[in-house]
């Protein structure tokens, strides 16, 4: 199995803010994995709040790209469980995993989704999201990109203004990501303001080991509460179901679609809501996201849309948020270049 690496720099439409950052393109990997001639593309993304670049993750892949080449691949499960026992950081994993489950998919002729026994006749609309910014660039792109949910990124001294100000001019649900910037007492205290303002649901307002907060949280918010940050990998989600009303699952930060069905298929068990979010992804990573809509509550996989030019084709998302699948097995990506 040949294993081939690059990076690209991935131009924003807009320079996008959270509570604790902002930038104007992002660094990805893509992992391609070949085989019998077919190829299986990954992504996946740096992010420095985990202290990862491209070029850790390079290095991580490049050390074992011998035993990569020489492993005799089945399943993408058992090339999962090969790289976990690498000592990989989810992340680099997780590039792997999404070219191997591409490339499996495209050996056996069919789409991922058909693949796990699910149809994708119906499935959540993405959100749109909306970055920290002055209220008139913020409406700016709520007007640039009419959507019927819109995730508004918040942690701000005025978060509730904002929120009031941006219902002036749309009739979209909205959904509400602190990203750890709030207090347990702010969260209390605005889940019923921002409940009156057509908010769904607050993402991961405290910061990620706060859970005597988030208990406080859970017996007191209006408004359900999905884990994002607190949720990593798949021990966490057991833990998350006792402290959150749902969880926010990242492939990158858990390694990938192996982990994320076993992720899914425990919140299930649990009686907790099922959400897979992207990290800025191109079409690749976004393309693999979408395999998994028919199995979840809601889905954030917008990160194609926020970019001003792509990398590659697969699945596309309409102006009216329909998921249109291409008629091509595993992932469905192919790259640009």
């Amino acid at each position: 199995m040949q294993v081939h690496l690059k990076k690209y720099i991935l131009p924003l439409r807009h320079t996008f803010s959270i509570s604790r950052e902002s930038h104007d393109f992002q660094d990805t990997l893509i992992a391609s994995l070949s085989l019998n001639g077919k190829t299986g593309y990954g992504e996946a993304t740096a992010n420095p709040y985990y202290k990862i670049t491209v070029l850790s993750m390079t290095n991580e892949i490049n050390a074992i790209a011998s035993e990569i080449e020489n492993f005799n691949f089945t399943t993408p499960e058992l090339f999962h469980s090969f790289l976990v026992g690498k000592g990989l950081s989810n992340f680099a994993i997780c590039a792997l995993d999404l070219a191997a489950h591409d490339l499996y998919g495209k050996l056996q002729g069919k789409p991922l989704y058909e693949l796990w026994g699910t149809n994708n006749d119906h499935y959540p609309t993405t959100n749109y999201t909306i970055g920290i910014a002055p209220i008139d660039v913020m409406l700016a792109k709520m007007q640039e990109v009419p959507w019927t949910i819109y995730k508004i990124k918040l942690g701000t001294s005025d978060d509730v203004a904002i929120v009031r100000e941006l219902r002036e001019h749309t009739n979209a649900v909205f959904r509400i990501d602190a990203n750890c910037a709030w207090t347990a007492e702010e969260t209390i205290h605005n889940a019923p303001l921002l409940k009156d303002l057509g908010v769904e649901f607050l993402e991961q307002p405290l910061k990620a080991d706060d859970w005597s907060g988030m208990e406080e949280v859970m017996h007191h918010s209006v408004l359900p509460v999905i884990a994002d940050e607190s949720c990593i990998v798949e021990n966490d989600v057991e833990k998350c179901a006792l402290h959150f009303n749902g969880i926010n699952i990242k492939l990158t930060k858990c390694g990938g679609l192996t982990p994320a069905l076993r992720m899914i298929s425990k919140a299930k068990e649990l009686g907790i809501k099922v959400m897979v979010g992207c990290m800025t992804e191109s079409t690749v990573g976004i393309s693999a996201i979408a395999q998994l809509i028919p199995q979840l509550d809601y889905v954030d996989m917008d990160g194609a849309m926020l970019l001003k030019s792509d990398i590659a084709t697969g699945v596309q998302i309409t102006d009216e948020g329909k998921v249109i699948f291409p008629n091509l097995a595993g992932s469905g990506v192919q790259l640009l270049d």
